[in-house]
């Protein structure tokens, strides 16, 4: 008997490995997961490519319509996420990703929950149990000073630029030193894993106080489920591409 449940190809970073994991468990759809390292968004350029090489590799299959092992559409588990996903192509399937900018409003479960907690510092740093688990900090803040030769340290800057304007570049460079505060996005798959505890303790070892923010796998899920709706999602057609759109409401869009 043939199985005309939908079928999906997920590619996803993989900082939402625990969370996809428990919400493909409960899933009616067949869905083929595949996850790429956490941190690619440090290079837009890269990530860009890195996904575009996937998505041609799965779109090349034959279609499930001439008897093939082909899918139904290719979901994302990315944002914007740095530019990098700017100019991905659909091939012969759709494409389908959250409206959001990053990771941060998908593990939030949406763009209000995110512009609720984060409006007033959008770049403020946050963990969450990927994080922990895969990145090479505990935190997530930007790795590009040590990839672009900023990653001095500041008894360089000071000889390079004297110790007035050290301070002012140290500043400018590691914003996460002058935060008083130390943020966890904590979904109900992994709060028991103990990581808030964990986090809790390592901010007053810092001196800074603990915020701990509730996640959601509401965008996994639906992102899962089908039946995407315009607000949350973007469905790119075959032969179009993402296109920012540099705001909060639609973010990203199909041209």
């Amino acid at each position: 008997m043939e199985d005309r449940r939908a079928k999906y190809k997920l590619i996803s970073c993989n900082v939402f490995m625990r969370e996809f994991c428990s919400v493909l468990s409960a899933s009616d759809a067949v869905v083929d997961p595949e996850f790429l390292e956490l941190g690619l968004h440090e290079n837009a350029a890269e990530l860009r490519s890195r996904l575009q090489a996937r998505i041609d590799e799965v779109s090349s299959a034959p279609p499930r319509e001439s008897g093939g092992r082909g899918y139904d559409a290719i979901l994302l588990g990315y944002g914007l996420c740095g530019n990098g996903l700017s100019g991905v192509a659909a091939r012969s399937l759709p494409l389908v990703l959250s409206r959001a900018h990053d990771c941060c409003t998908i593990l939030l479960g949406s763009r209000a929950a995110f512009l609720e907690r984060f409006s007033a510092n959008p770049s403020a740093s946050w963990s969450s149990a990927g994080y922990i688990e895969r990145g090479s900090t505990y935190f997530r803040s930007s790795e590009l000073g040590l990839s672009s030769g900023r990653g001095l340290a500041y008894e360089e800057l000071a000889e390079r630029y004297g110790e007035d304007n050290a301070a002012y570049v140290w500043e400018t460079l590691h914003p996460e030193d002058q935060e008083r505060e130390l943020r966890f996005i904590e979904t109900p798959e992994t709060a028991a894993l103990g990581y808030a505890d964990a986090m809790r303790e390592k901010a007053a070892e810092e001196g800074k106080e603990f915020i701990l923010l509730p996640g959601s796998t509401r965008l996994l899920r639906a992102l899962v489920a089908g039946g995407w709706n315009e607000s949350d999602f973007l469905v790119v057609p075959p032969g179009r591409r993402i296109e920012p759109v540099w705001d909060h409401d639609r973010v990203i869009d199909a041209v």
